[in-house]
């Protein structure tokens, strides 16, 4: 029940979940959602308007920062420029209390480095440093005070692509040796799904979707987190009733979408009750879609035309419109040794296809953006 507001914004509104011991959780959500705000929250920057937090059951709400057991690496990693990698770690052993001993300090400090694999660095001042490293010596700070749960700002977000891939591995490594809670926020979609045990989508200072990666990537419970984790296919559709003789016979349910295309419905599992008559909202994944030539139509589908394409390197992305004027995405990922998009198949803008897919990869929320219950 934890809410936190600014005037009249409630950048937190209500908002209660638990995280395991020893589990990496991400929070995920666009900017302005209120994950960081929440971090704070637990952090103890901040105070809650409303709501109770505990850490190990105990309750911390109204604990200082320095009182909790909790440590933090910000975005841009707050290093202290005058000082060696050593003293940055050491920077918060000094106001531990009661204090260590020098010989206990100095071997507290040690063990924090080689955690991050810095054995060597320690005389060095961050300027001396790659952005990896510097990273590594924000880790090391934090986890010398040995806190029950780290929280981690975005640490990743000033990284390349390629050293941000490798830190994922090393988080999520160094998570596991260590056996404490980590609770990440990102707005990055990818880095939540490869890194974390469980999801808080969040949206509007609201938790929208808890869940294992695999659960909020495919099958999401609102509009917002379908759109938000990529699912660009959201289209209106009407459900209707099967007919004797028809395709699944009496009894069978289809999507009946604006150009008139039926598509049969996911089983009930995917999409919760649903009833004849009822206007929905189907999502579809681009990587589930499929493209084929217009005369091999095999299996449920529609005609579409091409708009356009975006080749990706891995993959492209085709861009086609059924009879209605309605855009769907369609990703193609190239597995052929192909010199240019099209060069096996031949498509190209304004060509006619044929757009299919298995029912079960299809999601139906209702109207409103919410999952059938």
């Amino acid at each position: 029940g934890v809410s936190k507001r600014f005037g009249d914004v409630a950048a937190v509104d209500g908002v209660s979940l638990a995280v395991g011991r020893g589990e990496f959780f991400a929070l995920l959500g666009p900017s302005g959602c209120g994950k960081t705000t929440l971090l704070r929250l637990i952090a103890g920057f901040e105070a809650p308007s409303a709501g109770i937090l505990r850490i190990g059951g105990e309750d911390v709400t109204g604990l200082p920062a320095h009182r909790r057991p909790v440590n933090m690496v910000f975005q841009h990693y707050a290093l202290f420029p005058h000082l060696t990698v050593a003293e940055n770690v050491a920077f918060g052993l000094r106001y531990r209390r009661p204090a260590l001993p020098r010989a206990a300090r100095g071997s507290r400090i040690a063990e924090a480095v080689a955690l991050v694999r810095l054995e060597g660095l320690e005389a060095r001042r961050p300027h001396e440093l790659s952005g990896g490293q510097r990273q590594r010596v924000a880790l090391a700070r934090a986890l010398v005070l040995k806190p029950q749960v780290l929280l981690l700002d975005e640490p990743l977000a000033a990284l390349d692509r390629r050293l941000r891939q490798a830190m994922q591995g090393e988080l999520k490594a160094l998570q596991r040796t260590l056996g404490i809670s980590f609770l990440f926020v990102t707005h990055d979609q990818e880095e939540a799904l490869a890194m974390s045990d469980r999801v808080a989508v969040m949206h509007r200072g609201r938790v929208e979707q808890l869940g294992s990666p695999a659960e909020v990537y495919e099958r999401p419970q609102t509009a917002f987190v379908a759109e938000f984790l990529g699912m660009e296919n959201l289209v209106t559709a009407v459900i209707v009733a099967g007919v004797v003789g028809g395709p699944g016979g009496e009894g069978a349910l289809f999507l009946r979408l604006p150009s008139g295309a039926e598509i049969p419905t996911p089983s009930g599992a995917a999409c919760g009750p649903i009833a004849p008559g009822e206007t929905v909202r189907c999502a579809i994944r681009p990587e589930k879609l499929r493209l084929a030539a217009a005369q091999d139509q095999a299996g449920p589908g529609f005609p579409v035309t091409v708009e356009d394409h975006v080749y990706q390197g891995a993959s492209t992305t085709w861009i086609v419109r059924d009879r209605a004027g309605a855009r769907f995405v369609v990703t193609d990922f190239n597995r052929e040794p192909d010199r240019a998009p099209g060069a096996t198949t031949g498509r190209r803008a304004g060509d006619a296809a044929y757009l299919c897919w298995d029912p079960r990869y299809t999601v139906v929320l209702r109207e409103d953006g919410s999952k059938p219950s």
